[in-house]
């Protein structure tokens, strides 16, 4: 079904979501995967010969997807496709041995971070919070001095991190990690495999939120996990078998589906996000800007290093209006707004903005006045007018 491992080391990123995940070419038959739509499959078998068996193990919708995110993602094996990022998420922490130690960004998705706490509040890991972009404070957590201190079993890695905007040195800290005997999982939701490859910088697995950027379309909730590890694989795909958390295949087809225009998406969102982020940083209305893009922020360097390009994410922290908090004006400006959709996720076609302590499992270390916008594929001059009009009525 999927391209070669010689075929595809000849194509382009951008190719590659086009062309990876193709049925065989034979006469009459789709371009396209159709959607199978049944719960078991013929086979007499011992399953493991072969067989799909039952459709908690395998379906042929989640084959085509499962191969093209590998290949994107430079894995030469298959990803897997979860029911949900957080699906993907538990997956991902099953790899860490009971009493193990995590470490993890303060400034972490935040279903991630409260699944991360509630399994450390029970005794089942030890959960050590770092700032990311702080090389050796990472190092540091990972293998801590002293005699008593235990090395980590997992660092957990977000770049650029949700939603500060963080950037980590990959390849230091993966190097680091693996001398400490810990593995590497490195959420890549934001930078998707046409920006960022983590397991060519080190990671030994990456998580995506397929709700987001690869689906693209704010119209399906599905996660994926990629490794090279045959062995880590196996591990994840039992813990995905045996704790059900599987993709419906309508929803494995859209996804696909989505992938397909994934190149032409990026590549305009962040072209827009790199104009958008220029003109607000200079607004008088705003306490910071961050986006990596910018020269002058704190993860510039880095990130011109390891990223393809900057995302289409931009966090501003909005500077109170007379007699208006922070927080109060970061609501008013999103309420403003008109062609913006205020609301949460990202990565989709239309641009998205919100206050992200709205939610109440936002760590408590992001500003109340932070407000996250995902620039969708809009013309940009579109998006700007929207901004600078709800930005004019705050009296800034």
């Amino acid at each position: 079904m999927s391209l070669s491992e010689q075929q595809a080391a000849a194509l382009s990123a951008e190719t590659m979501v086009v062309a990876a995940g193709r049925p065989p070419r034979e006469r009459d038959q789709p371009v396209n995967q159709p959607i199978v739509l049944s719960s078991t499959y013929f086979g007499s078998g011992p399953l493991g010969d072969g067989d799909r068996g039952y459709g908690r193990y395998s379906n042929p919708t989640w084959d085509p997807f499962e191969d093209a995110l590998g290949q994107l993602e430079g894995s030469g094996l298959p990803g897997l496709l979860y029911s949900s990022g957080l699906a993907a998420v538990s997956s991902a922490l099953s790899l860490i041995p009971a009493g193990g130690v995590l470490v993890m960004p303060a400034h972490s998705y935040s279903g991630t971070l409260v699944m991360a706490t509630e399994m450390a509040q029970k005794g089942f890991i030890e959960l050590r919070t770092v700032d990311i972009a702080d090389t050796a404070a990472v190092k540091e957590a990972l293998a801590p001095g002293g005699p008593a201190a235990r090395p980590a079993a997992m660092l957990w890695l977000e770049s650029p991190t949700n939603p500060m905007l963080g950037i980590a040195d990959i390849p230091a800290l993966t190097d680091a990690a693996h001398a400490a005997g810990a593995i590497v999982v490195t959420d890549n939701t934001f930078s998707t495999p046409l920006v960022q490859q983590p397991l060519a910088l080190g990671s030994d697995v990456v998580l995506h939120s397929v709700t987001k950027y690869l689906a693209g379309h704010s119209d399906v909730v599905l996660g994926a996990l990629v490794t090279s590890n045959a062995d880590i694989r196996s591990a994840l795909l039992h813990h995905r078998t045996i704790h059900g958390g599987i993709a419906g295949p309508f929803e494995a087809w859209l996804a696909l589906r989505g992938l397909r225009t994934l190149a032409l998406r990026i590549e305009r969102s962040q072209a827009s996000a790199m104009v958008l982020a220029e003109r607000l940083s200079k607004h008088p209305a705003f306490e910071s800007v961050r986006f990596p893009g910018l020269p002058e922020d704190p993860g510039h360097e880095r990130a011109k290093v390891q990223m393809k390009g900057f995302g289409s994410i931009i966090c501003v922290q909005v500077a109170p209006a007379a007699g208006l908090s922070g927080a109060d004006t970061a609501d008013k400006l999103v309420r403003a707004l008109q062609l913006w959709l205020p609301a949460t996720s990202l990565g989709g076609v239309e641009s998205l903005i919100e206050r992200r302590r709205r939610h109440t499992a936002e760590p408590a270390s992001v500003p109340e006045n932070l407000v996250r916008l995902s620039v969708g594929i809009e013309n940009v001059e579109d998006l700007w007018a929207d901004l600078k009009r709800a930005l004019d009525s705050l009296g800034g």
